[in-house]
């Protein structure tokens, strides 16, 4: 268990919460582990499938606790909320700040900071760590463009100007990806992005991780109140999670790409873990799937330390301190969102 910024995460699979006069108290193996005041929280997010006492869930909806249940895999589930953190003063703020092209063009813009600085770092570390295997000098060519990239960002007054900027360094950043491939080369080969299908097992293996990505910061954001379809830089589309799109693309390069790279340079995933479509789609089988989720669950329970907060955590909890960060930005806790900025 932890707890960050008023929020309680349970993440022990064999948890059980429940309720003791003005304290929830942690079960597991039929006995007590820990207690904390209620009027100390503000969430508690709960990984766990044993759930917690009706008591417990009555006591936090009749304190405005906001209490999120997950599966331990990050799936949202359910949730019970006050009446204040039933959102709905939460959501009409965020619906205005969607509808003000001024104030949404200020969050979109930290994300997209957030995105092409951790695209640069992605870039420069492995032109630091592997200057004689890759086209060092090409790598530094972009990672200086990204550079001059930010800078703009930080100066348009648009959100089409953004999309713009953003796009043409997306596609500079992925022009030498392919130097990222460090082994098997001959069996993963990266020309350039494609997807819907993914033609090559390389942007399979991206896809998939995107869309998971997508997902998990879906459900960060429901848990915190917030609207995923209702989105800042994105487009508002039935059927798109809008917002999870935008917050995404900070994790995009951190999280997926370097993920990506670690499973091929490490031979964890080969070329065996993939089928070809009658459409020539290229996409994971259920070997690569297996491989890829057993893989993707331990690299979220590494440890890093939030290069805002300055705090421990697992990297799984990344997109919900960030739901966080963002909820409490759009209601006026935080003067500006912090955007994830890996250092």
């Amino acid at each position: 268990m932890r707890k960050l910024l008023n929020t309680l995460f349970i993440l022990s699979e064999e948890t059980y919460l429940s309720l003791d006069g003005e304290n929830i108290v942690i079960l597991a193996e039929n006995s007590e582990k820990r207690r904390f005041p209620l009027h100390m929280l503000e969430n508690i997010m709960c990984f766990s499938y044993k759930g917690a006492s009706p008591a417990l869930m009555g006591a936090c909806a009749e304190r405005k606790i906001g209490l999120s249940f997950f599966s331990p895999h990050g799936k949202f589930l359910a949730g019970v909320h006050g009446k204040e953190y039933g959102n709905v003063l939460l959501r009409k703020q965020q619906y205005r700040i969607s509808d003000d092209k001024e104030q949404g063009l200020q969050y979109a813009k930290n994300m997209m900071i957030g995105k092409v600085y951790n695209s640069r770092w992605t870039l420069e570390r492995t032109a630091r760590d592997h200057k004689e295997r890759v086209d060092y000098e090409s790598i530094r060519k972009i990672s200086a463009e990204l550079q001059e990239g930010l800078l703009k960002i930080r100066t348009v007054d648009n959100i089409d100007q953004l999309r713009g900027i953003e796009g043409e360094l997306a596609s500079r950043y992925f022009s030498v990806f392919d130097e990222l491939i460090l082994n098997q080369k001959d069996d993963f080969i990266f020309q350039t992005r494609n997807r819907r299908p993914p033609m090559d097992r390389v942007n399979a293996l991206l896809s998939f991780a995107y869309a998971v990505m997508e997902r998990e910061c879906a459900n960060a954001l429901r848990s915190v109140g917030l609207d995923p379809f209702v989105g800042f830089m994105h487009t508002d589309r039935p059927g798109r999670e809008s917002m999870a799109l935008d917050m995404m693309e900070e994790f995009r390069s951190i999280l997926c790409d370097r993920f990506v790279l670690t499973l091929i340079n490490t031979k964890t995933v080969r070329k065996d873990s993939f089928m070809k479509g009658d459409d020539g789609a290229v996409l994971l089988n259920d070997k690569g799937r297996k491989i890829f989720f057993n893989n993707w669950q331990n690299r979220k329970r590494e440890l890093i330390t939030h290069p805002f907060l300055k705090e421990k955590m697992e990297w799984g909890l990344v997109p919900y301190i960030q739901a966080l960060l963002l909820a409490r930005t759009i209601r006026g806790d935080i003067e500006e969102y912090p955007p994830f900025l890996w250092k």
